[in-house]
């Protein structure tokens, strides 16, 4: 498939049952692509993955995981279209290719899947920055609002109804960017890329997202610097204990105006317009 014709969003034909009667129709599907992201020739993970928003998913992704500081340390980037997939092609400055080369020394054993490649039980279960919310503030009013904006933001959802969304919401701008993949964690790390390339601080506003709230989702969150996290499911235990030990605000199960807060939730007593955390 060339890169012409790999769309994010797929028309295909099905046979469907509706009010008792069969008919043939179509509607569309989301594209799943295995793309590699490498760095100076060595694959790093292969994730399957939306095929769209790519610089962001590349740039996200090394933010993420902790292979990169800022953006600028990707001294530059290839992305080749293969029939078998996409491999993004990262080379990066001196320090930051210094300092994954001796990550790639002082991990050890397979590379293990559902934690995107980590190497390592002490890199799965790493100590997260903490955060700030010195600069977000977020009111009860506003989480309601948040995911009720995230869900009318989502053109590749809108279309299959099988893809997952991460935005990134300010009270005073509503929600200014939203990414989606068919892998949850590949849309946050889009965003994460979105959000670093933009220049915006991830202390600036919350993170809000259409899944559950696994311990990676949290890591990505604070390595993006968001004081909270907003999710319409629940979260894992250790994600919990995670955000907690971050500082950061874990609000899960939004459904309307109604939530749970898991941790850090001080700022709601006595509601109005209060600290995230």
């Amino acid at each position: 498939m060339t890169e012409a014709t790999r769309q994010p969003v797929v028309t295909v034909d099905r046979l469907a049952r509706r009010a008792g009667a069969i008919s043939w129709s179509q509607r569309g599907v989301p594209e799943e692509v295995p793309i590699a992201l490498s760095f100076a020739g060595t694959t790093q993970a292969v994730m399957m993955a939306s095929p769209a928003d790519l610089e962001d998913f590349a740039v996200g992704f090394a933010l993420t995981e902790g292979i990169i500081a800022q953006p600028d340390d990707v001294e530059r980037m290839h992305i080749e279209h293969l029939d078998a997939g996409i491999d993004i092609q990262m080379w990066l400055r001196d320090a930051a290719n210094s300092q994954l080369k001796a990550r790639r020394r002082r991990l050890a054993g397979p590379v293990g899947c559902g934690l995107c490649g980590i190497e390592s039980i002490e890199e799965a279960v790493r100590p997260l920055p903490k955060v700030s919310a010195a600069a977000s503030f977020l009111s009860m009013d506003d989480i309601g609002e948040a995911m009720r904006q995230i869900t009318h933001a989502q053109p590749f959802h809108a279309k299959t109804g099988a893809v997952h969304a991460a935005g990134f919401y300010r009270p005073e701008n509503g929600m200014i960017l939203v990414r989606e993949d068919v892998g949850r964690h590949n849309a946050l790390d889009k965003l994460a890329g979105a959000l670093a390339r933009a220049g915006m601080a991830g202390s600036s506003g919350v993170v809000c997202v259409t899944s559950r709230l696994s311990v990676e989702m949290v890591q990505k969150a604070a390595a993006i610097g968001a004081p909270a996290i907003l999710a319409v499911s629940a979260p894992t235990a250790l994600a919990i204990r995670a955000a907690d030990e971050a500082g950061m605000t874990l609000i899960a199960l939004v459904r309307g105006d109604e939530f749970d807060v898991f941790t850090h939730s001080d700022w709601l007593i006595g509601g109005g317009h209060q600290h995230v955390a």
